[in-house]
């Protein structure tokens, strides 16, 4: 399988999307919600994605539409719209939802715990067991776990200050990790003795 999963950032991109249906919907209301710029091509917007400022333009545009995006989605039932604009836009981020194997960008299924984002991929094999296997992992995260995140966080950030050393921040890092007295607050959900007793520690390293 030549795909890898990567992050990248969304802030003033611009993406278009052909159609506006539901999984049309669903990715401009992704993208719009990370800040990027939505320009859907189809018949009409729900109040939703007009109140987000998605703007709706028609197919006699495309050519244009194409050279302003930086990622494109394709959505639509109109196979000969969709070969053409993935034809057109072979220089571009193009993700095509009918066959991701036609495009060089799949949009995997994501979700969001708090701080912790995942997202499941199949290989195309079956967005069905991706939507499964959410749901098995949204009952394994506890609550626990997204406090040791946030823990973590702030005893990284206060340890750049004191220790320089990359290596020597991660092993007081995994000592945190281990160690029964924080353990003990997160466990509480105690995240302001946590922090306080965190930063005991870091000011006797």
């Amino acid at each position: 399988m030549d795909w890898t999963s990567l992050y990248f950032k969304t802030n003033d991109l611009n993406v278009l999307i052909l159609g506006t249906g539901e999984v049309a919907t669903r990715r401009a209301n992704r993208f719009l919600d990370k800040n990027s710029n939505v320009i859907l091509v189809g018949n009409s917007l729900n109040d939703e994605l007009i109140e987000k400022r998605a703007i709706l333009k028609d197919q006699s545009e495309i050519d244009d539409l194409v050279k302003w995006s930086d990622l494109i989605i394709i959505a639509t039932g109109d196979i000969d719209l969709a070969d053409y604009v993935t034809n057109i836009g072979r220089d571009k981020l193009v993700n095509r939802a009918d066959n991701p194997n036609l495009a060089n960008l799949i949009v995997p299924t994501t979700f969001k715990i708090e701080d912790v984002e995942i997202s499941i991929f199949t290989g195309g094999k079956s967005p069905l067991m991706a939507h499964e296997l959410r749901k098995k992992i949204q009952n394994i995260i506890t609550s626990e776990d997204i406090l040791e995140i946030k823990i973590q966080d702030y005893g990284r950030k206060l340890l750049k200050n004191k220790v320089l050393n990359q290596k020597d921040r991660r092993d007081y890092l995994y000592s945190f990790l281990k160690d029964e007295i924080l353990n003990n607050y997160i466990k509480n959900n105690d995240l302001k003795g946590a922090k306080l007793y965190l930063k005991n520690l870091i000011n006797d390293i």
